[in-house]
């Protein structure tokens, strides 16, 4: 009796085997949250990012008032000093504020002004790029001019130009912030488009009758999307560092709003005799920086289906170990 005549007179046999196959096929695809959890810079930079979040979604609402509360008798205290009470952990500055607080509240600010440029310049952009890459012609040729116009200016020293025009508002430094960057979205996916358009899965897709909107929206968008996704975590660094530089020269946010950018900017009269007010408003905005780029290079990863396998390998001793062991044969 052969062996598939044995296996399959056990009764119970066929379900078991298709249960393993199915074990084994979750094992070799296993989820983005399995994978991001077996890289621990990615899982680091998450967990970083997480943080930042919850702080600017619940910090104020538990720290709002404590910001703004003066007291001269704790007029620039040193941090570290448990003496001090925890409000006062990261020090105070001239006028008896908590560092503390005031970083807490800063931080609200800060993401509300990077997502919503980061998310409106992704949106804009990345459907603009990709209907002008599919139709190509005139579309592309108008589209591209566009983003070389704007591109020509250098972003920072055109939000400069505007908000010195204009008041120096959040919705402002969004609207110039996001305007400035809709380029870099443009100009990727209507090249990945444009690649796409040649592909046989949409030639079959418009062989059998599918409009340009239906298939960029089921065929080019999911293909593109990750590709964009990554470069929007790049972006996020980019647009964070654009409003600490714009609030430091005094043109982005305006007290009594206060960011990281702007703390930075009023600490910095004081470093020799307080140090602690720019520098820990400094190493929020570079850790946090650090965070996204560590999570965009896993993300990068995770999303190509010709690189996730990296992801998969269950170590990189137990994967060197097997190379050597097929060389050695």
């Amino acid at each position: 009796m052969s062996e598939t005549t044995r296996t399959e007179a056990v009764p119970g046999a066929e379900d078991r085997r298709l249960a393993n196959g199915k074990a084994a096929g979750k094992s070799n695809n296993p989820s983005m949250l399995r994978m991001l959890l077996r890289d621990k810079f990615a899982t680091t930079g998450a967990a970083i990012l997480l943080i930042v979040l919850a702080t600017a979604v619940f910090g104020p609402l538990l720290m709002g008032e404590l910001a703004t509360k003066q007291n001269l008798m704790f007029a620039n205290k040193p941090p570290f000093d448990p003496a001090n009470g925890w409000e006062y952990f990261l020090g105070s500055d001239s006028l008896g504020r908590s560092v503390l607080a005031r970083l807490v509240v800063a931080t609200r600010t800060t993401m509300l002004v990077a997502i919503p440029a980061v998310a409106a310049a992704l949106l804009i952009g990345s459907l603009w790029g990709v209907w002008a890459g599919y139709h190509r012609g005139w579309r592309e040729n108008v589209s591209m001019r566009v983003a070389d116009v704007i591109m020509s200016f250098p972003s920072l020293l055109l939000a400069v130009v505007v908000l010195y025009v204009f008041s120096p508002s959040i919705a402002n430094i969004v609207l110039i912030l996001a305007l400035t960057r809709i380029p870099i979205y443009l100009r990727t996916a209507r090249a990945e488009s444009a690649e796409l358009q040649s592909r046989t899965f949409v030639d079959a897709a418009r062989t059998f009758g599918s409009t340009p909107n239906a298939i960029i929206r089921r065929h080019v968008i999911p293909v593109v999307a990750p590709t964009l996704l990554t470069l929007a975590t790049l972006e996020f660094c980019y647009v964070m560092l654009a409003e600490s530089s714009l609030s430091f020269l005094g043109i982005g946010i305006q007290p009594p709003d206060i960011s990281w950018g702007l703390l930075v900017a009023q600490g910095r009269q004081y470093l020799q005799t307080a140090w602690w007010l720019s520098i820990f408003p400094g190493v929020a905005i570079v850790i946090t920086a650090i965070a996204a780029n560590m999570l965009a290079a896993w993300l990068r990863i995770a999303t190509d289906p010709s690189q996730r396998w990296r992801l998969t390998l269950p170590g990189r001793k137990k994967f060197i170990t097997r190379i050597s062991a097929k060389e050695s044969k």
